[in-house]
């Protein structure tokens, strides 16, 4: 089966986690406006609720992520809302 191209790059939450060469977990990528599962492998397991970041495309609906902290939600900042010290 072709690759998917368009799913990395993609965010996603992993529904199972993954551990590592010994085997897939699942994650749910947000993709072309909604969401989708997929198998997903990653060089380290990674825990159930992660979030991860499609780094490859296997083809079949198999893809592979590594763990994924958004740059742009630091927990030290004070939310944008929230008057500076």
């Amino acid at each position: 089966m072709a690759r998917d191209e368009a799913v990395v790059g993609c965010t996603g939450e992993l529904l199972i986690g993954t551990r590592g060469p010994e085997g897939p977990g699942e994650v749910l990528v947000r993709v072309r406006g909604g969401s989708e599962a997929f198998l997903a492998w990653s060089d380290e397991p990674l825990a159930r609720g992660a979030t991860v970041l499609v780094v490859d495309s296997r083809g079949s609906r198999q893809v592979d992520v590594i763990a994924w902290d958004d740059p742009l939600e630091s927990p030290l900042d004070p939310p944008l809302d929230s008057p500076a010290g």
